[in-house]
């Protein structure tokens, strides 16, 4: 790892193909800006997304990279981090690749505790496919093809997530950039599984959850008592129907990651004879 990596280090050549306005842009910028912070470089990261509009992010940035199918980005993070522990492993999705087919994935990783970290660009809504009501959509959310809404109650990510045993749980507003790439960080540096689901606006197709919904009604977790480490006040705080937060809901602090508790210490890993050994040198034909 280098001390002096810079954020636009981590920035590929490929030009972001998301409408104007996207809140993911926030969402990977701050994802680079944490990733630089912590002292990593494309050298020793490993992105891996799935489908939708946020499974176009390891093409924008620079490092190992892997673009998988709808739902499997986390089976293969975690495999990723088994055969090489020393890698800085970030898995990048959004609600419908998360919380719909990837939900059980989810699930299992959350539990496994490996020491990765999930970013999930919760819009709700599913924007690659024109704008279809997501596990994250409100009950009432007309689209053209819920007209009368879902009749559903949303998927509460940040509740799955702290009933599977979540050692890191928080949330951040791909639009409040310093607070976003704090909270990102802050999932990297912790000892297991970081989980961070990023409210990141679709301004196409999703006109109720927008930037200024977010602004008018989120609360700043740091601007109150919270107390992260108590896991019942955590537990309040998720299933409070009536409240957006943005922070840490829940960290225990004495976690144990995977590849510790199970002694997955060594890269098992071999680079073949003529393989590139640095990042930069990679041609990446498939994109």
């Amino acid at each position: 790892m280098s001390s002096d990596v810079r954020f636009i280090d981590f920035k590929s050549d490929k030009q972001p193909t998301w409408c104007p306005g996207c809140g993911d842009f926030g969402t990977m910028n701050g994802m680079m800006k944490a990733l630089a912070n912590t002292g990593n470089d494309p050298d020793n990261t490993f992105v891996v997304a799935g489908i939708g509009c946020s499974g176009k992010i390891g093409t924008y940035m620079h490092s190992y990279a892997l673009h998988g199918v709808h739902g499997r980005a986390l089976p293969v993070g975690t495999g990723v981090k088994m055969a090489n522990p020393d890698l800085e492993v970030m898995v990048a999705g959004g609600d419908g690749d998360g919380y719909s087919i990837g939900s059980g994935h989810f699930i299992h990783a959350v539990r496994r505790n490996v020491d990765m970290s999930y970013i999930v660009m919760d819009n709700r809504i599913y924007g690659l496919t024109k704008g279809q009501a997501s596990p994250t959509s409100r009950e009432d959310f007309e689209t053209a093809t819920t007209p009368e809404g879902p009749k559903q109650p949303p998927v509460n990510p940040l509740a799955l997530a702290l009933s599977a045993g979540g050692t890191f749980i928080a949330q951040s507003f791909a639009s409040d950039a310093q607070r976003h790439a704090e909270l990102v960080q802050k999932a990297i540096e912790h000892d297991g599984f970081g989980f961070v689901n990023v409210f990141s606006p679709c301004v196409t197709f999703n006109d109720t959850d927008t930037y200024d919904y977010f602004r008018d009604n989120l609360t700043d977790l740091a601007e109150t008592d919270h107390d992260p480490n108590d896991f019942d006040e955590a537990k309040d705080r998720i299933m409070d129907a009536d409240a957006e937060y943005q922070g840490i809901l829940y960290q225990d602090e004495d976690s144990v990651p995977y590849h510790e508790s199970h002694g997955v210490t060594e890269n098992m890993t071999e680079i073949p004879d003529g393989a590139p050994e640095d990042a930069t040198d990679l041609v990446r034909e498939f994109y």
